[in-house]
């Protein structure tokens, strides 16, 4: 993509974000449009794009302002909804299936776990993101702490046909073993596959669909700056998307907020998945404000991770 290209979609997007009220948002894509200009020696010459650019950026600052003022933590409108997901898939070249997860993803990190766990039905469907769609799933209720509803949603994935009994085996240990991280001790029902099915050879040999990710219930991190140093501090894993895991920090942790800063690397993780305790290090790609719904004033913190060999 050339980049006369990405300065138009960074400011058709920060127009969109600005019309619905996601300033914040507007504002880190006019930021990233300035610079662009300014580091390109034919663009950096076009005073008055970058002057009508700098002054969108001071009308933001105004409308910002006035919002942080406000106590209120609005709920978000599913039109708001459909433009988060639109905002999420629409610089991005990524398949559509691909899109569609991000968009899914990004609703659960602002706190729309109802439309979000929607969506991952929906993307049910398709084959090749069922395990990772159900999961969402299975962590949505669980961020509702609605243990009763997983659980009768996982014995309803029993008779869907569209899982294989290999992928029901997967999430029936998934979600056995975050049910056990928060205390509850459930052994869940097995689907019994019909005699010389295909599920039942298969099941000699695991399918290679995700074997390489380790599912991350929650890690603790042990703090090397600020009021917590020297304690370790353990984090649910609110979402995962391959070796990357989102954390939810709230906003009455200030100070542990301000400890993380993009691209920190940090050591001395303990990680704690459905399988055991592993230790590595993790780095922070990013630390991202809520600025509408419930979850608003709150801070979104994706780690990748990286688990030391055994």
């Amino acid at each position: 993509m050339n980049i006369t290209k990405k300065i138009k979609i960074l400011l058709q997007e920060a127009k969109l974000y600005h019309s619905q009220g996601l300033l914040n948002e507007a504002m880190e894509k006019y930021n990233n449009a300035k610079k662009l200009i300014q580091s390109n020696e034919q663009l950096k010459t076009h005073q008055n794009l970058i002057n009508g650019i700098s002054n969108k950026i001071l009308a933001l600052n105004e409308d910002i302002i006035k919002i942080e003022k406000s106590p209120k933590k609005p709920e978000v409108s599913a039109k708001m909804q459909d433009l988060i997901k639109k905002m999420v898939s629409f610089s991005s070249d990524k398949n559509e299936d691909l899109k569609a997860l991000d968009g899914a993803i990004a609703l659960a990190k602002l706190g729309q776990i109802k439309r979000a766990i929607s969506e991952f039905n929906e993307l049910i469907k398709t084959d090749s993101l069922r395990v990772v769609a159900a999961k969402s799933m299975l962590r949505c209720y669980m961020a509702l702490s609605s243990k009763d509803e997983a659980v009768a949603q996982y014995e309803q994935w029993i008779s869907d046909h569209r899982f294989s009994t290999i992928q029901l085996d997967k999430l029936r240990v998934f979600l056995e073993n975050i049910l056990k991280k928060e205390g509850v001790e459930k052994k869940l029902s097995k689907r019994k596959p019909p005699k010389d099915s295909i599920d039942e050879v298969q099941t000699e040999e695991p399918e290679v669909e995700d074997e390489d990710i380790i599912d991350i219930n929650s890690l603790g991190i042990t703090i090397h700056r600020g009021s917590q140093k020297g304690q370790v501090v353990e984090f649910k894993t609110r979402f995962q998307l391959g070796n990357v895991v989102s954390l939810l920090i709230s906003i009455r942790d200030k100070d542990l907020i301000d400890v993380f800063k993009v691209g920190d690397m940090i050591d001395d993780i303990q990680y704690y998945s459905t399988a055991a305790l592993y230790k590595g290090s993790g780095t922070v790609k990013s630390i991202k404000e809520v600025k509408i719904g419930p979850l608003r004033g709150d801070y979104c913190m994706d780690i990748k991770i990286t688990l030391n060999q055994p």
